[in-house]
């Protein structure tokens, strides 16, 4: 494979920042490092980046859909053309194609559709199950004839129809069985994640759940005298938040107040999308139900947030605008933290050996192109 180098960039590799620098590339990364200790080697593509921004490529752990696919439909090219522009559209290097409660036929037909798919594209990395083991109480957009006690011989199931690609999945700890559910989960080397749940702070202290699905939605809310799951999440310094970065599903008083309190080690942006993104407004689907996307919002009839149409190169902006964060941070919550917790050891930074998976941005962090695996992709304007 040729040889790349992007030079005279702004790099953050998760790690540090080298405010004159390049990176050498083929499939993966060769060298990192300033511009004072830069050597041409003969053969190589120089790319003068004239102080643009260079990022690890984009990990979202928590995507339905996008561009007109969804993963619940198990249609493995449609699947992988859904990776492939989320990738062109938006800088997502890395991808845990998410199903939601549904039918056990249809989540098996999700799982063979996921394989097949992640067989023949690597940026498809994983697996997020976001259900159908959850709160009744906390559904949101998820149908309730679907939801389904803990049961870890189906996620066994699920997890070998995948190719061993389940890595996350959703639940309500407070459902009975859900401390031996929770074992199974850890014995298998899959997260266990509370989201769609009605669980007091009482329950989420016997819990073994490390992460949190989409923090402030569809869960016991954060008040004063029960702290609930969003309490919970904030107060235990090792648990992972996602956050959806809209300003639609969260504020951006409260995203402020989730990075103030949890820091950026401990947060995840992800898009939680549907479909619909990055299609025309109007009528779209979700699990067999209806929804309306109008003024970038997804919802259904009763006016609930159904997912979302966020493009993740906008959530790493918006994190910067309503967090406060510096783009070191953000690149923590959108790369570094996730590579860590789902052991994701080639992805997350820009470090020799790591896959050349690699965005580049303007001064103003609009994502300009895209490398995976060293390939460029010169990045869609929508």
């Amino acid at each position: 494979m040729n040889v790349t180098v992007l030079t005279h960039a702004v790099i953050y590799t998760g790690y540090e920042q080298i405010t004159e620098g390049y990176i050498r590339f083929d499939d993966k990364i060769l060298a990192v490092g300033s511009m004072s200790d830069y050597r041409p080697q003969a053969g190589e593509k120089i790319v003068n980046l004239r102080g643009q921004i260079v990022v690890p490529g984009f990990i979202d752990v928590h995507a339905h859909g996008g561009y007109g696919f969804d993963a619940m439909d198990g249609k493995a090219d449609q699947i992988d053309t859904m990776a492939t522009k989320m990738l062109e559209h938006e800088g997502v290097t890395t991808l845990f194609a998410t199903t939601m409660t549904q039918s056990v036929p249809n989540i098996d037909n999700a799982m063979r559709g996921v394989k097949e798919a992640a067989d023949r594209n690597p940026i498809i990395q994983g697996v997020h199950l976001e259900g159908p083991f959850i709160s009744q109480n906390f559904k949101g957009a998820q149908p309730e004839e679907y939801i389904h006690v803990p049961d870890a011989k189906l996620v066994e199931k699920w997890n070998e129809l995948s190719g061993g690609r389940v890595k996350l999945i959703t639940y309500a700890p407070e459902k009975p069985g859900a401390r031996e559910f929770e074992n199974a989960l850890i014995k298998m080397g899959i997260v266990p994640s509370v989201g769609h749940s009605n669980a007091t702070r009482a329950d989420m202290l016997e819990s073994k759940a490390s992460h949190v699905t989409h923090l402030y939605n569809a869960q016991r809310e954060f008040k004063h005298r029960e702290p609930g799951v969003t309490g919970h999440a904030m107060l235990e310094e090792n648990m992972y938040a996602e956050l959806i970065a809209d300003g639609f599903h969260i504020v951006p008083d409260m995203l402020k107040l989730a990075f103030e309190v949890k820091g950026a080690d401990r947060i995840e942006l992800v898009t939680d999308s549907m479909r619909s993104k990055g299609m025309p407004e109007g009528e779209s689907e979700l699990g067999g139900q209806k929804v309306y996307v109008k003024d970038k919002q997804a919802r259904l009839a009763d006016g609930t947030l159904a997912g979302s149409v966020l493009m993740y190169k906008d959530a790493f902006k918006n994190a910067v605008r309503f967090m406060g964060a510096t783009v070191a941070d953000v690149v923590k919550m959108s790369s570094v933290n996730q590579a860590t917790e789902f052991g994701l050891e080639h992805k997350g930074s820009l470090e020799v050996g790591k896959d050349a998976d690699i965005n580049v941005l303007d001064q103003a962090l609009d994502l300009q192109a895209s490398y995976s695996y060293g390939q460029r992709h010169d990045t869609v304007q929508d």
